[in-house]
Order: C-alpha cells, then sequence, then structure tokens
C-alpha cells in the first residue's frame, strides 16, 4: 500500500480469506483475469476499474458471473476489500477455486495513481 496508515486499517478490516492480488500484479494479468466490483450499483457508476463488471454486494447474484468456469481467475474490489473478500468467501463456497480479493480495493487502485471510469466509459477523479 501506498500509506502505512492505510495499509494498517486494510488488515484491521479483511481477514485474508481469500488470497489477495497487489495493484501492480492485478494490472500485469487484467487481461487474463475476470475483474468483478462487489459495491453497490450506485458506487459501480459513480466510478470503477475499466473492464470491471458490477456484480454487487447487497444484491449479489452468482447468476452474474455467467458462464466463467469455476477454475477461472477471478479478482473482486470494493473499496477497501471487506465486501469483496465476503463475496470471494460466497464464490469458494459454490466452488470457484482461482478467486482473490484486490488488496486495498478501488481506494488503492486510485491511490497508485491509476484510473477509473464512469457508467459513460469517461475517465474521473470521483
Amino acid at each position: 500500500c501506498t500509506s502505512a496508515d492505510f495499509n494498517d486499517k486494510v488488515r484491521k478490516t479483511i481477514n485474508f480469506t481469500i488470497p489477495v492480488i497487489d495493484v501492480e500484479e492485478l494490472k500485469d494479468v487484467s487481461r487474463e483475469v475476470h475483474i468483478f466490483d462487489t459495491r453497490e450499483k450506485e458506487e459501480y457508476e459513480v466510478s470503477h476499474i475499466k473492464g470491471a463488471k458490477y456484480l454487487g454486494y447487497n444484491d449479489f447474484d452468482i447468476t452474474k458471473l455467467g458462464n466463467i468456469r469455476k477454475d477461472d481467475k477471478i479478482v473482486l474490489y470494493c473499496s477497501i476489500g471487506y465486501r469483496s473478500e465476503k463475496i470471494g468467501e460466497k464464490l469458494q463456497g459454490k466452488g470457484y477455486s482461482n478467486v482473490h480479493n484486490l488488496y486495498g480495493s478501488i481506494f488503492e487502485w486510485v491511490n497508485r495513481g491509476n484510473e477509473v471510469i464512469d457508467s459513460n466509459g469517461r475517465v474521473t477523479k470521483k
């Protein structure tokens, strides 16, 4: 993480029940993975990682995964990592074996200088 305080907050928020993936590692493999946003629809529409699909948290529905194989690499994120970890646990419980939680989630993605886009595909700072 970019700051010790933020790193401490992440470590206190998640339980590491799902393997984590670093922002830089995700950038290296982004074309080889399925990226899902586990925040609420309104949050996703304001800003999300380019290429990420909406999966949700309160309205999570496993059918939104479509035809993704259970061994495909899936990366989940939310704001800091809690919600994505919980959804990852649900996916693992359904037999998905290659699920990862983006460490620090979208906050860390932005903190590292990466762009996010809005629901119209435009780069945003929100």
